[in-house]
């Protein structure tokens, strides 16, 4: 759909040349970016019509193969929420070879919420996003974020945010979103692999593309 994000044809549930759903780069990298100050995240107050940005307690991933884990801990905290990523990894199966899919993800949030159906998961099984795709994950973002929730997604490949900053995760990754502006047509991102790019924005269309072949947790 766009030349600047790559995809990956082999459409696996996650996967690195070494594990699944964890970062594309070095396993040092998540350990220092463990130790690094966080970034400064989003603001909690409600923005103008069409933005909104939910308060994050933002941690960095503290392996390679947790970004499920740290992905659904970071959405967790904007409901003021502490977790153990340990008890989350457990209860998700996750393994060196990361957590499988969003479907291992969203049970994990609904308990953590309270309400057995706070959360569901959605799939984008085509190889890229379409309009409608598109459209029902702007209207799921700003819903959720709306209900003071932060959206999860199991993305892969390679995409450019708002400031031209590239971010790679050829194997497989979650991120959390977290916020939006322009009536959901550019979306915030918490971001575990590393404190020192723990948040940016990237346009609802890339995200899309990037959630291709695999799904999110949304309300």
């Amino acid at each position: 759909m766009r030349t600047d994000l790559i995809r990956k044809t082999a459409l696996t549930a996650a996967g690195l040349a070494f594990t699944g759903g964890a970062i594309a780069g070095p396993v040092t990298a998540a350990y220092a970016a463990s130790d690094a100050k966080p970034a400064s995240q989003t603001q909690s107050d409600r923005k103008p019509a069409g933005e909104r940005q939910l308060g994050v307690r933002y941690e960095a991933q503290p392996n390679f193969y947790y970004c499920g884990p740290a992905a659904t801990r970071n959405a967790l905290s904007v409901q003021g929420k502490e977790i153990s990523v340990d008890a989350m990894a457990k209860e998700m199966g996750t393994t060196e070879a990361g957590t499988n899919s969003i479907n291992d993800i969203t049970p994990v949030l609904n308990k953590e919420t309270g309400k057995n159906d706070a959360y569901h998961s959605v799939e984008i099984s085509s190889p890229n996003a379409d309009g409608k795709q598109t459209d029902r994950l702007r209207a799921d973002i700003v819903k959720t974020v709306d209900d003071g929730r932060a959206v999860v997604a199991n993305i892969a490949g390679t995409s450019v945010d708002t400031d031209g900053g590239v971010h790679s995760f050829e194997g497989g990754h979650y991120i959390s979103v977290v916020g939006y502006r322009d009536g959901g047509n550019v979306v915030k991102i918490a971001d575990s692999a590393d404190a020192n790019t723990a948040s940016y924005e990237v346009t609802v269309e890339h995200l899309a593309d990037w959630i291709a072949t695999r799904g999110y947790a949304t309300s």
